[in-house]
């Protein structure tokens, strides 16, 4: 039986919307509660506090000594038995592997799980190729380190914690070369990694936003809910409260791990582009990852001093961004009031209960 089909053997007066306990769970269940969904966080060992002191938002916490454990048949089995709709996040796609969410998880995933893959820049058909195929600017990307020219920015992913990134900023090769190698040293970065999963982009010089969409394959429509900004340490607040002429002393690998986030808003005049970017951007994974993309996506972007909206970054999931709950301005004016991505995907979902065919448009 296919997983879209599990929905037919789903009492659906009774559906549990399940989350990986990291990450953006507080979010999915807030938005979840207040549609009047039931709710089970699936936690790891030692990190279940933050969703036992939030009680309101957990009606069962399931305790497994790994994430990945949740991919043993009697953890999926009682999944099954909940009515349970996964929702993806970064930490489920880490956590639990792009092989494990396509081939062995027997659970019905809010959204397409398919196109998860394309957020992982080695891969192929990923999120620079979407992006080109929707003809969406984005930075200018170095097949080898040696082409390096002017300032640009390393990604890569930490050796040890895989969610977290080792980003580092570099201004030519002879740079690379140098900060390269102490992060290898340090054990920050492997040389593995360096050579086979990381880019190197150029660094782009604006305003930073990460414009937060959701696309409904029952209204056909791509809305718009709101903008947010990362807090990132060691970046903020080194480079705001230190005059330039001190951090030049101090010596200090900056990194790019996030730790909060801030809302934002975006000038009238530019929305039209904000808008046509997110619709271009749908119709591409329409046709590269069939059904394309299905809830929550984030474009992360650069606004030029010209006024240009450059890509840098794509999420293809729920994006870390509790921040719009209350914030956002734009769910406002279209609902008339303000909620974040978690309810807009719990609305989905009750929008596609009014019949079985429609909410099989929503699970893979």
């Amino acid at each position: 039986m296919g997983v879209e089909n599990l929905i037919d053997t789903y009492d659906l007066d009774n559906i549990t919307i399940g989350v990986i306990g990291s990450h953006s769970a507080l979010e999915i269940m807030d938005g979840a509660k207040d549609e009047g969904f039931k709710t089970i966080c699936i936690c790891q060992k030692g990190r279940e506090l933050p969703y036992q002191k939030f009680s309101r938002l957990a009606d069962e916490i399931l305790i497994l000594d790994n994430f990945s454990d949740i991919m043993y048949t009697e953890n999926q089995k009682k999944l099954l038995e909940l009515n349970t709709i996964l929702i993806p996040h970064r930490s489920f796609v880490v956590y639990l592997g792009i092989d494990n969410i396509e081939k062995s998880l027997k659970i019905p995933v809010f959204g397409n799980r398919y196109i998860l893959k394309a957020e992982e820049r080695h891969l192929p058909n990923n999120q620079y190729d979407l992006l080109k195929k929707a003809h969406i600017s984005m930075p200018k990307i170095y097949s080898i380190p040696e082409e390096i020219e002017g300032p640009s920015i390393v990604k890569i992913q930490e050796a040890k914690r895989k969610l977290e990134r080792a980003f580092f900023i570099v201004t030519s090769y002879d740079d690379y070369k140098i900060k390269s190698a102490k992060r290898i040293k340090a054990g920050l970065i492997s040389e593995s990694d360096l050579k086979n999963n990381s880019t190197i982009e150029q660094y782009l010089i604006g305003t930073y936003f990460n414009f937060n969409y959701f696309y409904s394959p029952l209204d056909k429509d791509v809305e718009f809910l709101g903008i947010e900004r990362r807090l990132q340490t060691n970046i903020h607040d080194f480079t705001t409260s230190i005059p330039a002429v001190n951090q030049l002393e101090m010596s200090i690998d900056l990194q790019n791990i996030e730790v909060g986030h801030t809302p934002a808003s975006i000038r009238e005049s530019l929305l039209d582009k904000v808008f046509k970017m997110g619709e271009k951007f749908v119709q591409c994974a329409l046709r590269e990852y069939p059904p394309g993309i299905v809830g929550p996506f984030s474009l992360q972007s650069v606004v030029t001093v010209e006024l240009d909206i450059i890509v840098y970054d794509v999420s293809l999931r729920v994006p870390g961004n509790p921040i719009l709950a209350t914030t956002s301005p734009y769910t406002k004016y279209k609902y008339g009031e303000t909620f974040g991505v978690g309810r807009r995907i719990a609305k989905e979902i009750r929008h596609g209960l009014g019949n079985p065919a429609d909410l099989k448009k929503l699970i893979t």
